[in-house]
């Protein structure tokens, strides 16, 4: 009788702690740049525009929960650049230039994502309460006298009744990544700089 209680106590148990648990997510982020501070400088120079990752992993934090090393949210590299390097074409195109591959002696762009973070508590609670999203980006810049870098970074902080699901963490996020573009074609060195 004793072992019927045991057993059916460890069943349960193990039914509880794995509806806590929490799957893993790979964010898919669309950054999208409005452009409505962006006034045009140039006058079709062409800019060499490359984008590049500098973060050290593709884990950007955990969704917290009973397991939170196991409930990670990642941005893959491979997904993100290639949509980062297309907005900030968009922006240079803006800014009153085109972009190019490889143009000779042109003045160049080079935006490295430094960071996305997204904390939440690493506690023992059965839920996400909060989290805490930070997105910085980085553009070096430079034409044949002048060099110039600078770091944008946005961040936003949440509350949640459950943890969020997919669809609004790659929403989240993605709206602290547009933030940080959105700030650094807002410095207005940077269009400066490319014009000379």
């Amino acid at each position: 009788m004793k072992r019927r209680i045991f057993n059916a106590l460890l069943v349960m148990t193990t039914l509880a702690l794995g509806g806590c648990a929490l799957s893993p997510q790979q964010l898919t982020l669309q950054p999208e740049l409005s452009g409505s501070q962006i006034a045009p400088v140039g006058q079709g120079q062409a800019v060499v525009v490359r984008v590049v990752d500098g973060r050290t992993s593709p884990v950007i934090g955990t969704r917290g929960g009973v397991y939170p090393d196991s409930s990670t949210i990642s941005v893959a590299g491979a997904d993100i650049l290639p949509k980062l390097q297309q907005q900030v074409e968009v922006a240079v195109r803006l800014l009153g230039f085109t972009p190019s591959a490889n143009a000779y002696n042109a003045p160049q762009l080079t935006v490295t994502l430094a960071d996305i973070r997204y904390v939440s508590p690493k506690d023992s609670s059965l839920m996400v309460t909060q989290a805490d999203i930070t997105a910085t980006l980085k553009a070096d810049v430079q034409n044949a006298v002048r060099r110039y870098s600078g770091r944008y970074s946005a961040s936003s902080n949440h509350r949640f009744g459950s943890a969020p699901n997919l669809a609004t963490n790659n929403r989240l996020v993605t709206e602290v990544l547009n933030a940080s573009l959105e700030r650094m074609f807002q410095d207005q060195t940077i269009g400066q700089i490319l014009s000379q």
